[in-house]
């Protein structure tokens, strides 16, 4: 079973600003190879780096770097065909469909950038990495994170691990192969009525009581109103933020719920029912 695991990263004020400048300069050609792709009606991998690979390595970056760059903008293009086939971007010839397919995809600045062994190291015991920049490789840059994602990132990471900035902010997400949790007959099972009073209540006598969340729900809603009456740019930029940064916080409370619970049924054995609790 595949997991994700991020830490923060805590770099010093030189590295940090060489970490944004090269996040910025990889996606900007990622840009660049993906007009190439798109000009060339998006070739395979191996035909895509045959156009590109000569100028990424002359813009500076190294070999490793200049694979990604080329292998992330093939696989966003797989993932927009992917999507047109299954009809998530609206039907034959509708505006959003057009629009999708008509143009080169586009990466952000701050846009997620795949490092692979041989760009990342990890130093566990000492909450370090050495990662690769265009302005050189950068030794002992801390991160922080929980006992617990440490213990999974030295027990089973592989493979490779995304750069992205966040708000100023710089995390890596690294892929960690969990092996699965070994099968049991439940010996019983816990009872989970979902709610909006109160989100979860077991039959072991756990409640998650909503009221803190509505409240939270309240207090954003008087916030979007209040920056909806403004409409100007900045309001509309400020409300995207709220909305993403309010469906985080609802997707953070609900998971800490279904954790305890899972927690719990693990503990004692136990199977979950939910709301058919017959």
């Amino acid at each position: 079973m595949k997991i994700v695991v991020q830490v923060k990263l805590m770099p010093e004020a030189e590295q940090a600003a060489a970490l944004r400048s090269m996040l910025r300069t990889v996606n900007d050609l990622a840009c660049w190879v993906s007009q190439v792709a798109f000009a060339r009606g998006v070739p395979r991998e191996y035909e895509l780096r045959k156009h590109t690979y000569a100028h990424l390595k002359a813009q500076g970056l190294g070999a490793q770097a200049a694979q990604h760059v080329i292998k992330k903008v093939r696989d966003a293009y797989t993932t927009l065909h992917a999507n047109l086939r299954a009809g998530n971007l609206g039907k034959p010839k509708s505006k959003r469909r057009i629009k999708a397919a008509s143009k080169p995809i586009a990466f952000r600045p701050e846009a997620a950038q795949p490092y692979d062994d041989r760009c990342l190291s990890w130093q566990y015991d000492a909450q370090t990495v050495s990662i690769w920049t265009m302005a050189g490789r950068f030794k002992n840059v801390s991160f922080v994170c929980s006992a617990d994602a440490l213990k999974t990132l030295r027990d089973y990471r592989k493979g490779e691990s995304d750069l992205i900035e966040r708000g100023g902010v710089f995390y890596l997400i690294a892929t960690c192969d969990v092996p699965e949790a070994e099968q049991y007959e439940p010996d019983g099972f816990i009872g989970v009525d979902l709610g909006i009073a109160n989100i979860a209540t077991t039959s072991t006598g756990y409640q998650a009581a909503g009221r803190g969340l509505g409240r939270y729900r309240k207090r954003q809603l008087a916030l979007r109103a209040k920056l909806q009456k403004k409409r100007t740019k900045s309001a509309k930029r400020r409300l995207k933020e709220r909305s993403r940064r309010e469906t985080r916080h609802v997707k953070n409370t609900n998971h800490i719920i279904a954790k305890t619970i899972v927690t719990e049924a693990e503990r004692t054995a136990h199977g979950i029912a939910l709301e058919e609790l017959r």
